[in-house]
């Protein structure tokens, strides 16, 4: 089996490394459309039409892209190439067994994720972020080094929180949120904000 790292970036390369860290890690390719090299890390790199040529199609890939809306249209175009989505937890980081990770997400090092959880697909939680009991984190959400989400928290498709960013006990976000580094959110928010600050408030995009 072979699994397809789409986009050769940092986050990609991140990935890679929990890849690694795995007791029995597969093959790696990395798919890009833009490739600033042939190989990373070791790791060929292709563009999207030579994995098709290559019969790529009976392996899998995960979307190593933060931007949600590539993130979503990349995985819809490798899902119809008939890729199965893959799932990537670095061994390093904690994931409850009372939690529930959707198909497609990525999982960095020392991340914490609690009890009755529930993730969406393609979803990434980097590096320390911590979520906290029966948080639901739909579909595309992106959650940014050292963000700190509390318990029964709903996140909506495709939202960001910025890194040591904090989200209170309880708080609704709707979709396609960008809620800016280290803000702390009180309060709902709607959907397509960006909010900012300590407290967290509305600002224009």
């Amino acid at each position: 089996m072979t699994l397809h790292i789409v986009g050769a970036g940092g986050f990609g390369r991140e990935t890679l490394d929990a890849v690694r860290a795995t007791a029995s890690a597969p093959e790696v390719v990395f798919v890009d459309e833009h490739p600033a090299a042939t190989t990373v890390d070791g790791c060929p790199v292709l563009l999207p039409e030579q994995l098709a040529a290559s019969g790529g199609q009976r392996n899998e890939f995960v979307v190593a892209i933060a931007d949600a809306d590539a993130r979503r249209r990349l995985a819809r175009e490798f899902e119809d190439r008939g890729l199965r989505a893959a799932t990537v937890i670095d061994p390093r980081a904690v994931v409850s067994p009372g939690a529930r990770i959707g198909r497609g997400c990525v999982v960095l090092g020392q991340a914490f994720i609690s009890t009755g959880t529930v993730t969406g697909a393609h979803v990434q939680v980097n590096y320390q972020a911590s979520i906290g009991h029966d948080t639901v984190l739909e579909d595309f959400v992106t959650i940014l080094p050292g963000a700190n989400i509390a318990g029964n928290v709903t996140i909506g498709a495709g939202s960001t929180v910025g890194s040591n960013a904090a989200v209170l006990q309880g708080r609704r976000i709707g979709p396609s949120v960008m809620v800016g580094a280290a803000a702390l959110v009180t309060r709902d928010v709607a959907v397509g904000q960006l909010v900012v600050g300590v407290p967290a408030r509305a600002r224009e995009p």
